[in-house]
């Protein structure tokens, strides 16, 4: 059964969240990258603030969404081949590349917990194998879904500064296998570190699974 203190978790990432939103819109270096970026995490949040009452997600699953989604803001206000600390990590360490794009990817995996959640409550999967092979394909679908998207904006009479931005290949050919891989490695990681976690959390809901 969901808890007070719980509620409380839930209601400061939202805070948090939207606090970073604010932020992030407040004089993107590109308005329309910071739109293309962003409204996906808009959506999602939208989504799961109506849905909140009738199928509640465990506090990890919420915690994911919060880090993804301000991961996501960061990117869309500052673009993604220009965010200053990752900036600095190119400098300091001599870099070929603003490495935020591929770091961001990488945690994307986080929300194989997510999708692994929704598996289990809405649907007639049993946890092992099969279980974890789905949800890796879905997160690696998806994965492949945006880039897909991303390669369709570049059809779109953007100013060519903006598709680059958006993209965030940064003269690398191979962009989007990297960040498909790179989906897949961390869904990967994700369940291999978080799976137990979510499985206890999941007992303290009201709702059976």
């Amino acid at each position: 059964m969901m808890t007070d203190s719980a509620f409380k978790v839930h209601l400061s990432l939202l805070f948090l969240v939207i606090a970073v939103l604010i932020w992030s819109v407040i004089k993107p270096t590109e308005f329309l990258t910071w739109v293309a970026e962003s409204s996906p995490a808009i959506v999602a949040l939208v989504i799961l603030i109506a849905t909140y009452r009738k199928f509640r997600l465990t506090t990890l699953s919420y915690t994911i969404i919060a880090i993804l989604s301000i991961l996501t803001f960061i990117g869309g206000h500052y673009t993604y081949s220009e965010v200053p600390l990752f900036n600095w990590l190119q400098d300091t360490y001599d870099l070929k590349r603003n490495h935020y794009d591929r770091f961001g990817h990488f945690l994307k995996g986080l929300s194989a917990i997510v999708v692994m959640e929704i598996l289990i409550r809405k649907t007639l999967l049993k946890r092992g194998a099969w279980l974890k092979g789905i949800t890796i394909s879905i997160i690696l679908a998806i994965a492949a879904l945006y880039e897909i998207v991303e390669w369709l904006s570049t059809k779109l009479p953007y100013a060519q500064k903006e598709k680059e931005d958006f993209l965030g290949m940064q003269g690398d050919r191979w962009d989007a296998q990297w960040d498909m891989f790179l989906a897949l490695s961390g869904s990967i990681l994700a369940l291999i570190i978080f799976s137990r976690l979510l499985n206890k959390q999941l007992k303290k809901l009201k709702h059976p699974y």
